[in-house]
């Protein structure tokens, strides 16, 4: 997209509706294709075949809670890139709304050079602290044996996959979601190729169970980045990657004062997650795998919150650089009510229908009937889940990236562990006790963050 359709999709009059699903709908779809090499790999290790089981020693159970809690691992380290990611997209874009595309690609550069200092930054943590940061989240030692092997074989697409963050953030900002969706159709080709190879070693090669899936996840996202990269350095969308210049600190804390909060935000959520799942690693390895692949389903209720989040963030922070606030302000709230109409009528579909989804990811009779009730908490709380995806986007859109920080650092740390604790450990609910307490923390933070919004004081907010 040009500067120039930019600036056309900003004019007064313009349908914010389709301005939304033009953005979200793509965010939507890339950020299915990224989960997708989750569900590939929860799939397959949940699926493995008898021969492959006795040859790698352990089974689907052990296997899949290995994987959950190593990507689990993963994402905690990934919001270093999504730090980076934030602050790129809400400057690129605000740039771009106010019309300078110079300034855009300053950002772009800049923001590839902290890209490239935190994914070596992940690379070393993932690599060096496998076995204790597996063993921190009260994993069985069995499961820290797979998860490890899996968090050393993630290590090798790190640095890449920041790349790919940033690149894709800056893209994003620019008002392109449809190549960062085309890079991510190649990420999950390959990662679904790779996977199927090797977990139970078809076409002849090595039945490598978790390792494999491992594999696939690292050369998908490796060569995502790599494909990013390249596209950039022939332009797109008015972004073209040209020789990085010298080091402009200032450039770099703008960036960062917008996207550390963010980090923080995401660090306070995955310690009380840290927290979390140690409670469910408590119940025993038939829950921790219930929890795992309930998660894996509820992620797909979730692609319309983070795609249409994407496009709140976007058009709130274009619409200001344009000097537009009320138009930033309807923007925030078509993006709610096209997310709540979506999430919705997943949440209908997950309440009536969880055991037809659950089975399509695990063979387990036990594992399935354990998550049917958590699975269906998340569907009758879908509208309220869109109203914290979408709100939260549109105030960072905003510049306003302190007030999620410290709605997430009271209602998780405040609701959601002691609650948990509560009916789990005393009460005795077990994994449904668990969940109630992670639904009933969503469910408070999307009303302070709709709340927040609708008080508009994020119009004046110097980015």
């Amino acid at each position: 997209m040009t500067t120039k359709s930019i600036a056309v999709e900003l004019a007064p009059g313009t349908s914010k509706r389709r301005a939304v699903l033009r953005l979200g709908l793509p965010a939507a779809g890339e950020q299915f294709l990224n989960l997708l090499v989750g569900l590939a790999d929860t799939y397959l290790v949940g699926n493995m075949a008898a021969a492959t089981v006795a040859r790698v020693g352990y089974g689907t159970e052990t296997a899949l809670a290995a994987v959950g809690t190593a990507q689990q691992i993963v994402w905690t380290l990934t919001t270093l890139f999504m730090a980076v990611a934030m602050g790129t997209t809400v400057l690129v874009a605000r740039e771009i709304g106010a019309g300078n595309p110079e300034e855009a690609n300053r950002v772009l550069r800049q923001s590839l050079l902290l890209g490239a200092g935190v994914g070596l930054l992940a690379t070393l943590l993932s690599f060096i602290f496998a076995r204790p940061m597996m063993g921190v989240l009260g994993a069985a030692p069995e499961v820290i044996d797979q998860g490890a092997v899996y968090l050393q074989i993630a290590t090798l697409a790190m640095l890449p996959a920041a790349l790919m963050f940033v690149c894709s953030a800056a893209l994003r900002g620019a008002g392109d979601t449809r190549t960062p969706l085309y890079a991510m159709l190649v990420v999950n080709a390959l990662n679904i190729a790779v996977a199927w190879l090797l977990v139970n070693g078809n076409l002849g090669l090595p039945a490598l169970g978790v390792a494999g899936s491992a594999w696939g996840a690292a050369v998908g996202r490796g060569a995502g980045g790599v494909l990013l990269i390249a596209i950039l350095l022939r332009g797109r969308s008015g972004l073209k990657l040209e020789a990085l210049s010298t080091l402009r600190p200032r450039l770099m804390w703008r960036v960062l004062r917008l996207g550390l909060p963010f980090a923080a935000e995401q660090f306070v959520f995955q310690g009380a997650l840290l927290i979390f799942v140690r409670v469910i690693n408590s119940l025993g390895v038939v829950a921790f795998a219930a929890h795992s692949v309930t998660i894996t389903v509820e992620s797909i209720s979730f692609l319309p919150g983070f795609g249409f989040a994407v496009a709140a963030t976007t058009l709130v922070s274009q619409h200001l650089g344009a000097h537009q606030p009320e138009a930033a302000e309807e923007s925030g709230h078509e993006a709610f009510r096209q997310a709540a109409i979506f999430m919705g009528t997943i949440g209908v579909l997950l309440f009536l229908m969880p055991r037809v989804f659950l089975g399509f990811f695990v063979d387990d009779r036990d594992v399935v009937e354990m998550a049917v009730r958590p699975l269906q908490l998340v569907g009758l709380t879908q509208p309220l889940l869109a109203a914290l995806f979408i709100y939260s986007g549109a105030l960072r859109g905003a510049g306003d990236v302190k007030f999620p920080l410290l709605s997430k650092l009271f209602s998780t740390w405040l609701v959601r562990l002691p609650l948990a604790l509560l009916l789990v450990e005393v009460v005795g609910w077990g994994l449904t006790g668990a969940w109630i307490a992670m639904i009933t923390d969503f469910t408070i933070q999307g009303i302070i963050s709709w709340l927040r919004f609708r008080q508009g004081k994020w119009r004046t907010i110097k980015v």
